[in-house]
């Protein structure tokens, strides 16, 4: 248990930090803006409660807010993507149901099943922080097209910190 705890707060604090101090600084170009600190709240276990996984992705927003003076633009889109968690998680369901001890990861259940699970959450999460970044409707298919592309960056390089810094499950 308190093993598991540990993980998660270093999970949290590269994640975060990978975000601010890589992927913040890369710019490969304006509509392509990788959002990869989500895969924290992606990668919770199955049997947290909706609380938990809100408090924790509130924190994970705030730590991104905090280093890049965006204050309620990060917490808020990821909270919104931490609320809508357990929905997909229920509708991506195996048949027999998640094994409680394996994290929702591609080791545990495939890339098809990771992909599908996390598209629509950082879909969610892309939507609610680019519509607040841009707060108009002025230029509503450029942010629209970023929405979309950054979503796709940001599933791509998810997919391989996942098969890079994850043990496969045997």
């Amino acid at each position: 248990m308190i093993k598991r705890r540990i993980f998660y707060i270093f999970f949290l604090a590269i994640s975060v930090l990978v975000q601010v101090l890589i992927f913040d600084r890369i710019t490969l170009s304006s509509v392509f803006l990788v959002q990869y600190y989500v895969i924290f709240v992606l990668l919770l276990p199955f049997n947290l409660n909706k609380y938990s996984v809100l408090f924790l992705a509130l924190l994970s927003g705030l730590l991104v807010d905090i280093f890049n003076s965006t204050p309620g633009l990060h917490s808020s889109a990821i909270v919104f993507m931490g609320y809508f968690r357990n929905f997909f998680l229920n509708i991506y369901s195996p048949r027999d149901g998640y094994d409680q001890n394996k994290l929702p990861g591609i080791q545990s259940y495939g890339t098809g099943w990771f992909i599908r699970y996390s598209f629509f959450l950082i879909l969610i999460h892309n939507f609610v922080l680019f519509i607040l970044e841009a707060f108009s409707l002025e230029n509503f298919g450029q942010t629209l097209l970023k929405i979309f592309a950054s979503t796709i960056a940001t599933i791509v390089f998810i997919v391989l910190g996942n098969i890079i810094f994850f043990k496969r499950n045997k």
